[in-house]
């Protein structure tokens, strides 16, 4: 907020009749960020220009509105909500797998047997603040009368299931996709006018397999790098919100097509292709992405990148034996992002910061909702085996990249929460400039 800007709005000079209007924005302004202990890590581009260690006193005068909204008034305090550690909540959790009906089952762990329950009973708790845990009806209403659409791989169904159950505290949704296809969905809060959807697309970019099996007999796929997929691409463009995510699927035998011809692969062993890492398929998919929202004509929403989460299999890989045993999350210094979990990161935030920037120019909004380091750090929240019955006849691995509901990523909801309400900040900022 500009305390020489209210200055001069406040003046002398100032009609009568903007007073009313100026005061309600400055209330609000007020409003949102105390409830809001929000800044953004190095490159995450908060408009506010609030120094470190200043505060607003909220005023008595307010005691009623907050009274009626439930929102706390106390001082401002910036912080990076995404640097700190994860801290017991014995409050937790808030549904379960009997309560809520969106679980996906592989992710139901409860149902399938997992016998501990404590990895469902922590917070996240930034480094200088308090992150509130996630309000339904807050973000209902923060949300009425838009849309958001969840645009990626499973892990991006799992957050967007995560949320029905936490909004179903609130309102459950109904049912409004256009087809029956589990990786094409909508739903309506129809209280709030409010529409969510899932966008399935493990690659960004348009793909398809070409071979069952290939070379790791995880299948060989086809990637063209330059064409985004359209499946996602056609359909967001009335979308208020976005969230993009990926990386999973990266891991896999691919070759790379730029204008319909091959320039390369990674891990295909294709005679005379030449094996350009799997880091450079998923940098051009970010790419290409970025670029297709920045030239939709119609978009005018917020982009938000959730980065990549990383998996925790250990003594081996998803298909040789590897498991996640562990029922405790790490501290802080028990662990460190590196390997192919630091590259992803790198790459998607150099991806982003280009992308955000050719977005700017056009008045488009890109946000970092960086959950990389608060799930690095929840070794205990997977499936494993508990996503299925151990009896059922079926052939699956051990599960260490989706996560149990109930679990670590009601935390990003928590995350998302506070990033719209200082939407609203910015915008009062804006209209008060």
């Amino acid at each position: 907020m500009k305390f020489q800007a209210m200055e001069l709005l406040f003046g002398k000079n100032t009609p009568k009749q903007m007073i009313p209007k100026v005061t309600l924005l400055v209330i609000f302004a007020i409003l949102l960020f105390t409830i809001t202990p929000l800044s953004y890590p190095w490159f995450r581009y908060s408009s506010s220009s609030l120094k470190k260690n200043e505060h607003i006193q909220p005023s008595s005068s307010f005691d009623d509105l907050n009274e009626s909204l439930g929102l706390p008034l106390t001082s401002v305090k910036k912080c990076d909500i995404f640097n700190g550690e994860w801290v017991p909540n014995p409050k937790g959790p808030y549904y379960t797998n009997k309560t809520c009906w969106a679980i996906h089952e592989h992710q139901n762990c409860m149902k399938y047997g997992r016998p501990d329950s404590e990895f469902m009973k922590w917070k996240w708790k930034p480094n200088e603040c308090e992150l509130p845990i996630f309000n339904p009806f807050q973000f209902l209403e923060l949300v009425r009368g838009k849309s958001l659409a969840f645009v990626g791989d499973s892990v991006g169904r799992n957050q967007m299931q995560s949320m029905i159950c936490l909004l179903s505290r609130a309102e459950w949704p109904i049912d409004v996709s256009y087809t029956r296809d589990d990786y094409f969905m909508r739903w309506k809060y129809e209280s709030y006018n409010f529409t969510m959807a899932f966008f399935w697309t493990p690659h960004l970019v348009r793909s398809n397999q070409s071979n069952l099996k290939g070379p790791g007999y995880t299948g060989l796929f086809n990637l063209y790098l330059d064409e985004p997929d359209e499946k996602w691409v056609t359909q967001i463009e009335d979308f208020d919100y976005i969230i993009l995510n990926g990386g999973h699927w990266f891991t896999r035998s691919m070759v790379f097509y730029e204008q319909q011809k091959i320039v390369g692969c990674h891990y295909c062993l294709l005679e005379n292709v030449t094996d350009l890492t799997m880091y450079y398929g998923y940098r051009k998919a970010f790419r290409t992405t970025f670029r297709a929202i920045n030239r939709l004509k119609n978009f005018k929403g917020i982009t938000f990148l959730r980065t990549f989460a990383p998996s925790h299999f250990e003594n081996g890989v998803w298909n040789q034996g590897g498991n996640c045993v562990r029922t405790k999350p790490f501290r802080s210094n028990e662990t460190q992002l590196e390997g192919l979990n630091l590259e992803y990161y790198m790459i998607q935030l150099e991806e982003f910061k280009i992308g955000e920037k050719e977005g700017r120019k056009k008045g488009l909004r890109y946000r970092l909702l960086d959950t990389t380091q608060t799930t690095l750090l929840r070794p205990d929240g997977h499936p494993s085996k508990y996503g299925h019955w151990s009896n059922e006849n079926v052939t699956l691995y051990n599960d260490c990249v989706h996560w149990c509901l109930p679990g670590p990523i009601d935390t990003w909801s928590d995350f998302l929460l506070q990033m719209l309400k200082m939407e609203g900040v910015r915008s009062v900022e804006e209209k008060l400039l």
